[in-house]
């Protein structure tokens, strides 16, 4: 199966071939406020399955070993790489042509949560 999604103006797209290794949604503060939501749901799927297109997306080291990626026109959130995950790409759901093809499995970072979120009831056991 092919997944497919881009940016908010469309300069950058993506696609990934198969099945994720996982969908999480994502409670910590550096998600928070990259994201400027409540949480964020990523998809993560090996480097070697990603296909990028357009203008390569700008980077940002938002903490040590970390990697953001941003389209530098509109300033979407694109992926997250971090060290300690060698060859996995954290995609953003949300980003997906058909963000609901894909059914999140859990929470992560859920200490961090926002007090007022709660998680979904239809979800496995929060990890950290």
């Amino acid at each position: 199966m092919i997944h497919a999604g881009h940016c908010l103006c469309g300069a950058i797209r993506f696609s990934f071939t198969g099945v994720p290794n996982w969908v999480l949604h994502c409670h910590c503060e550096s998600c928070r406020r990259a994201t400027a939501s409540a949480m964020t749901t990523f998809v993560s799927v090996p480097d070697s399955h990603v296909v990028w297109s357009g203008p390569p997306p700008a980077r940002f080291a938002s903490s040590p070993g970390v990697t953001r990626g941003f389209c530098p026109t509109c300033g979407s959130p694109l992926f997250y790489r971090n060290d300690r995950l060698p060859g996995e790409t954290h995609l953003y759901a949300a980003l997906l042509d058909d963000p609901g093809a894909l059914t999140p499995e859990g929470h992560d970072f859920i200490d961090e949560r926002i007090a007022w979120m709660h998680p979904l009831p239809d979800t496995r056991p929060p990890h950290a």
